[in-house]
């Protein structure tokens, strides 16, 4: 699979920014969401290529929304990466069990996130 849309969901405008700009200059075409809801609604409408997943947002969290998007027919298929400041191993493992396929701690580096995204395409 040819990774090429990339949906960036995280509730701080700043991280969104940062991750959209880092993720334009390397080709990829982003589109955000704001909270949990907003992902499951965007991912069920526009089916990105990959989802790159904040934990902690008001509402839907971050490890709901991926459960949600993972066990829903329409979407299981779209590859989840969180990144999150959430940096504990039971996190991390949370987090996979939910569905993930890669779970990144805040401050992201940006080549790790690259080569992660790579790796799943």
């Amino acid at each position: 699979m040819s990774i090429s849309r990339i949906l960036v969901v995280d509730d701080s405008p700043t991280e969104r920014f940062f991750l959209s700009e880092l993720l334009v200059k390397h080709g990829y075409l982003v589109s955000m969401a704001e909270s949990g809801e907003d992902a499951v609604a965007q991912a069920k409408n526009t089916h990105p290529d990959l989802i790159l997943m904040d934990v902690i947002m008001p509402g839907m969290n971050g490890f709901q929304a991926t459960r949600m998007i993972s066990k829903d027919d329409a979407t299981k298929d779209i590859p989840v990466i969180m990144c999150t400041s959430k940096g504990q191993e039971t996190d991390k493992v949370w987090g996979m069990r939910q569905g993930a396929r890669a779970y990144l701690v805040k401050p992201v580096n940006p080549d790790e996130l690259i080569k992660q995204i790579k790796a799943l395409g």
